[in-house]
């Protein structure tokens, strides 16, 4: 089984160097596509390859650099962003990448942002790594000093700057538009689309912003090419894809993994399975953000055409796990409380609606629940449906919750019927 992302990343050794990472081939993707590739064969490899944002949202990336304005008439100024503002819960893949091997997300910016013609680069990264920022420094510095970074790289005429920022930690910033907001030394908050970021963004100027573990594949796909790179998957969606279990199992962690992998797979094999005098309830397969799985979904295929048709997401991949002895209402209520502290307030549904559903969680929990309470639940997981809200972070809030009354019903109705929570 190869592990293009992690297997050179040794987490008791360290990061790889510019040495080390070059030894292992690194950079030779890069002198390839400058001295062989035209900007737009880049973006079309990368089309080819199948190769979807490992973010959360799951959109095509070659597609979305083809949306990038090209040619002479073109504006000039062009910016590529990783976005490593990790902040969502349960979620620490990106971690592992930046830390591990951060060459080759450098590697794979400096790609994509020669597909795309930008001239400078931004790393914007969660303010709670800062192992990972001195790291990337380093890195950079390195990666200057060698030229791949920086004017006429390797000889081809291709500029690039590369800066890191620094996030102050609200979760907003990891959404796209918020996230160009806050680089601009403005408030986090959504923007309005259309514009797209492809076409006006950071400064209005084209923009594309891809996650950590996007990026990271790119080197690999140029290098190796796009039906090796589709060849990696279970199903026709390529590569593979770092899955993560936290929760009651008996080894939580990180794992490279075909993308397509069963969630079954996942917590037997991977994760070891739950720790002895716990059962496995149900799980949400991709963060905080995404609908629960329960026991009939274990045999599914962890990607994301599958995932989206049992009624969840893949989102990042990374499973959060419920057991049967925590409570899916303190569970739930937790989640919540969460978005609703980190709601930008930019919309009214998203402001109001979401410390609605914590307090009336909270109540519940604390056995002054009521029937109708769960009518006003329900109501909010419809009144903030996507197309409701300026951006995904309530709708995504949403997700846990309507998922968690269509299958954890009865413990809702206990909690009203008992005045009480059975957990405690």
């Amino acid at each position: 089984m190869e592990k293009p992302l992690t297997q050179h990343i040794n987490p008791s050794r360290g990061p790889l160097n510019l040495k080390e990472y070059e030894a292992a081939g690194g950079y030779q993707a890069l002198r390839k596509a400058l001295k062989k590739m035209e900007p737009g064969e880049v973006t079309e490899e990368v089309k080819q390859s199948n190769l979807k944002g490992r973010g959360g949202a799951g959109f095509g990336t070659g597609m979305k650099w083809s949306f990038v304005p090209m040619g002479e008439d073109a504006p000039r100024q062009k910016y590529l962003i990783a976005n490593a503002d990790e902040m969502e819960p349960g979620t620490f893949k990106d971690r592992l990448l930046l830390e591990g091997n951060p060459h080759q997300l450098l590697e794979g910016m400096i790609l994509a942002a020669y597909a795309i013609q930008a001239s400078e680069s931004f790393i914007f990264l969660r303010w709670a790594y800062k192992s990972a920022a001195d790291i990337l420094k380093e890195a950079i510095g390195e990666a200057y000093q060698a030229g791949y970074l920086g004017r006429d790289i390797l000889g081809s005429g291709f500029n690039l700057e590369m800066n890191i920022h620094v996030s102050v930690g609200r979760y907003m910033c990891g959404e796209e538009t918020g996230l160009l907001n806050a680089l601009e030394g403005k408030r986090a908050t959504p923007r309005d689309k259309p514009p797209f970021p492809q076409a006006s963004g950071l400064f209005g100027k084209p923009t594309i912003v891809n996650n950590v573990e996007t990026l990271s594949n790119v080197p690999h796909i140029i290098g190796r090419g796009a039906d090796w790179f589709k060849g990696l998957s279970y199903t026709d969606e390529g590569g593979t894809k770092i899955y993560g279990a936290s929760g009651r199992v008996k080894r939580p962690g990180a794992w490279e993994l075909p993308l397509g992998t069963t969630l079954e797979e996942i917590i037997e094999e991977h994760a070891g399975g739950m720790l002895d005098g716990y059962r496995f309830r149900g799980a949400l397969p991709g963060g905080a953000s995404t609908d629960f799985l329960t026991g009939e979904h274990l045999s599914l295929r962890m990607d994301y055409s599958s995932v989206m048709d049992a009624g969840s997401r893949l989102g990042t991949g990374t499973v959060i796990i419920l057991d049967d002895k925590t409570c899916p209402v303190g569970f739930v209520r937790n989640l919540e409380r969460f978005f609703a502290q980190e709601s930008c307030g930019w919309c009214t549904p998203c402001r109001e609606g979401l410390p609605w559903v914590a307090r009336t969680l909270q109540a519940l929990e604390e056995g002054n629940g009521k029937p109708e309470d769960l009518e006003v639940l329900s109501f909010h997981t419809t009144y903030l449906s996507p197309g409701n809200t300026y951006c995904a972070l309530a709708p995504g809030a949403m997700e846990p919750l309507q998922s968690a009354l269509k299958y954890f019903k009865e413990d809702f109705e206990q909690h009203i019927r008992d005045g009480k929570c059975s957990y405690r």
